[in-house]
């Protein structure tokens, strides 16, 4: 009977999540580049909150493609 912990399936589990995090961060970068000014400016200085949920929306949205894409 296999182990449901092997290291196999720990080894894939710590890629997949470094690999996921990468790109959410990469995608965060790129939503900056796209929109204008200083996004962390604007966020916590400027208190732009509509701007934070369009942030935290599109965080969302590219994590659930992630997770789907790892899932399979």
């Amino acid at each position: 009977m296999e182990q449901v912990l092997s290291l196999h399936y720990i080894g894939a589990a710590v890629i997949y999540s470094v690999v996921g995090i990468a790109i959410l961060c990469f995608s965060t970068v790129v939503f900056d580049w796209l929109t204008p000014g200083d996004l962390w400016k604007d966020i916590v200085v400027e208190k732009n909150l509509p701007l934070a949920i369009v942030l935290a929306a599109v965080t969302i949205a590219v994590g659930s493609i992630i997770a789907a894409a790892i899932h399979g």
